[in-house]
């Protein structure tokens, strides 16, 4: 976060890496964007070696040393730098329409793109926030989720504009969520779908959890099943969804309407405007189904050096989401599924065509399809159904052909074999097929 501000003062543009990708996908991001100075702790020594040696047109390396006894010898010492700035404050240079952040988000052509936000979408994006969700003055909130997720960074944000308090976790463990509400006296917290199933497992162990009104929760949908279980603890769940090219909001179920509308995302966050339209573009009707599309100021600027990617997306100043959704009279929204074929797993976003991409490139294997199937841990998961070159290649081979270039939640759960992958005319993979076939599999 100081680095966060620190680069909006002084006009740098910030680019949050993913710290759970692997070396390849990292350098792609770092070359795409153009990024020049790479802030890392040192527990990431080893991947910022492996990008060193890489040659990306990163020129400056700041290590954060924390508990580490030196740093790497390419890199310079971040507390040496800050503690020899001095006190004399930078002018401000950065601001309204300049660029602030590029956050890379998985792409549906297996590269990630890279969002686009200026400070004046992203104020927007705050004052969205705070003039919506029952966010107050002095609230504390936990800050469970990394901070290369909007869903964690706007809210971060927005705490700082409210003038409450951020507790931030190092890494998200439900018993130690449940520690902090009681010590630190907890009012809210974000947590996707997943992370709230955690919670309940491991219970409040007779925690004073009575300061917590309510968890926000997006990424995916909450079952209102476990909807309902939170309601009998006290506690609302306010369903969020958002999108990072939108900054985080879009619809939000606020408090008025957590219990009885257990089950819909909400209604439009103010400063948005939100429809579901067809195919042929007009609104549908009250509970009939049709894509999602979102409009306001704090809508991206759009995908970094992806221009016709801009224009699919963004067109007539409406985010066309690819969400499938209804909503009703009254303009409460429920999503029902996805236009594009994105999974959701613990929270991050997943997408098939880049796990095909690597599965295809080993030589046993002549076609593939990836779909998310349950997981009682993660939600979803994903599933690689493959049509074999050589009968001999097994599962694990499959598995193994992703280790070293997919970060771990993107790799396959499970493998089945088919003699071959059902597709349209066009060549589209028929999905729909394919997850009526493996409707029976689920994992772990």
């Amino acid at each position: 976060l100081e680095t966060f501000f620190a680069c909006g003062k002084i006009g740098a543009v910030c680019v949050p890496l993913n710290w759970r990708l692997v070396p390849d996908e990292l350098e792609f991001i770092l070359n795409d964007s153009g990024t020049g100075s790479l802030v890392y702790g040192s527990e990431f020594a080893a991947t910022a070696s492996a990008l060193h040696e890489r040659k990306t047109g990163v020129h400056r390396w700041i290590e954060v040393l924390g508990d580490a006894p030196s740093r790497q010898p390419f890199a310079l010492d971040y507390d040496s730098i800050t503690a020899a700035a001095g006190t004399a404050q930078p002018p401000i240079v950065g601001g309204d329409d300049d660029l602030l952040f590029i956050m890379y988000t998985s792409g549906t052509t297996g590269l990630p793109k890279g969002v686009m936000h200026s400070h004046r979408t992203v104020t927007w994006g705050i004052l969205t926030v705070n003039s919506t969700a029952d966010l107050r003055y002095k609230d504390r909130y936990i800050l469970a989720l990394p901070f290369f997720h909007v869903g964690a960074l706007n809210p971060a944000l927005c705490l700082v504009h409210r003038g409450g308090t951020g507790i931030i976790m190092r890494a998200f463990d439900p018993k130690q969520v449940w520690d902090l509400v009681e010590s630190e006296r907890v009012t809210t917290m974000l947590a996707v779908p997943a992370m709230l199933n955690f919670m309940l497992q491991v219970g409040s162990g007779g925690r004073n959890y009575s300061t917590l009104r309510w968890i926000m929760s997006g990424a995916a949908p909450v079952p209102v099943a476990l909807i309902n279980e939170y309601i009998q603890l006290g506690i609302e769940i306010h369903q969020v969804y958002g999108l990072t090219e939108s900054c985080g909001p879009a619809c939000l179920l606020t408090s008025d309407d957590a219990v009885s509308r257990a089950g819909s995302t909400g209604k439009a966050f103010f400063h948005t405007d939100v429809r579901v339209i067809n195919s042929s573009g007009n609104d549908c009707a009250p509970g009939e189904p049709g894509e999602v599309i979102v409009a306001g100021p704090h809508i991206m600027l759009g995908y970094w050096n992806r221009p016709e990617a801009t224009a699919e997306t963004v067109r007539n100043g409406w985010l066309h989401t690819g969400d499938v959704a209804t909503m009703d009279a009254d303009g409460f929204v429920t999503i029902m599924d996805r236009v594009k074929d994105m999974l959701i797993s613990g929270g991050e976003n997943v997408y098939p065509a880049e796990i095909e991409n690597v599965i295809l490139s080993h030589p046993k294997v002549g076609d593939v399809a990836v779909l998310g199937v349950p997981s009682a841990k993660w939600g979803e998961s994903p599933l690689a159904v493959v049509v074999r070159k050589d009968l001999s290649l097994t599962p694990d081979e499959v598995v193994a052909a992703c280790k070293g270039r997919l970060a771990a939640f993107k790799m396959p759960k499970a493998v089945r074999f088919v003699d071959e992958i059902p597709r349209n005319p066009s060549g589209k993979i028929l999905k729909r097929v394919l997850r009526d076939q493996f409707s029976d599999v689920e994992v772990d």
